[in-house]
């Protein structure tokens, strides 16, 4: 019988995820000789290596790559019988992780965690911020419990719940106050400011702009909406932000706001987390809290 500790694939997956043994090191709080000790002693146990070793990184051999896919959903199940005993108390209590796009946090999570730590004090709510294809991963990981995105995603293992949609605005200079609302082929022809590759956000205002696969002419690619809005002050071209955005990111840009005709481009934000969380019903709970933080910054001014 194999001798293996619930520590060691903890250990394991942590090294599998940074592919260096000072940062896995770090990420589990202990030494980097403590991890490379137990390491060892799981290769060991199994009779076989699990990981290449350079001098500047490490990497999974071919068995480690096969073993790292059963010791996640080792990981998760276990994981998962916290979670079991924290639904059966009903009320929702302890850690919950919640992911969030950027071009959502700065502008719903204030409204959220304030809504959240009234109506269930108890929680101790993580946050972290990222792209959706990075969330994805760490909701099949288990390092999040449930994540707020643009829908749809149509991953078979998450459940979807749809909150609200929102409608997208076109931000251009001051000095164009008073133009004709363009059209989606007029803005083709304009310098459209983008955010970089891996925002969803980017995909919605390529696909509004009926760009297709071909790539707009040369502009920018920002990593925030409040660069693409300070940008599209100095002059350099015009871009889309969604609506939660606009009372923030506009406010110190000599910019302008145009609503577009129908059909106006938008998108749906909702909640996701794994369908076989033992905590669906309290998450289905909380995104009624989502919804409401939602619509209550809609209604600002």
């Amino acid at each position: 019988m194999l001798n293996l500790t619930f520590k060691q694939l903890r250990y394991f997956q942590a090294l599998v995820r940074y592919g260096h043994f000072g940062h896995a090191a770090d990420a589990c709080a202990i030494s980097q000789p403590a991890l490379s000790v137990q390491i060892k002693e799981l290769e060991t146990a199994l009779g076989m290596i699990l990981f290449e070793r350079t001098a500047r990184q490490v990497r999974l051999t071919a068995f480690g790559a096969e073993f790292a896919l059963r010791v996640r959903g080792i990981v998760q199940s276990v994981d998962e019988l916290g979670d079991l005993a924290r639904a059966a108390r009903g009320r929702l209590t302890g850690r919950l992780r919640i992911g969030v796009i950027p071009t959502i946090a700065p502008y719903l999570l204030p409204t959220i965690i304030g809504a959240l730590h009234q109506s269930h004090p108890d929680l101790d709510i993580h946050v972290r911020e990222t792209v959706t294809p990075r969330l994805i991963q760490e909701l099949s990981d288990g390092r999040i419990d449930t994540a707020v995105v643009a829908l749809p995603l149509s991953e078979p293992a998450f459940t979807e719940v749809a909150l609200f949609d929102e409608n997208f605005v076109l931000v251009r200079p001051d000095a164009d106050a008073g133009k004709p609302v363009p059209s989606r082929d007029s803005l083709r022809a304009m310098r459209l400011l983008l955010l970089e590759e891996g925002h969803c956000f980017r995909d919605q205002a390529l696909s509004f702009c009926n760009f297709g696969g071909a790539v707009p002419r040369e502009g920018l690619d920002g990593s925030s909406l409040a660069t693409l809005v300070q940008m599209v002050g100095a002059g350099i071209g015009v871009t889309l932000i969604p609506e939660m955005a606009v009372r923030v990111e506009t406010r110190s840009a000599p910019v302008c706001v145009v609503r577009f005709n129908r059909p106006r481009p938008s998108r749906t934000v909702g909640m996701i987390w794994r369908k076989t969380n033992p905590l669906s019903a309290q998450l289905l709970e909380l995104s009624e809290v989502v919804r409401q933080a939602g619509a209550d910054l809609r209604k600002l001014p």
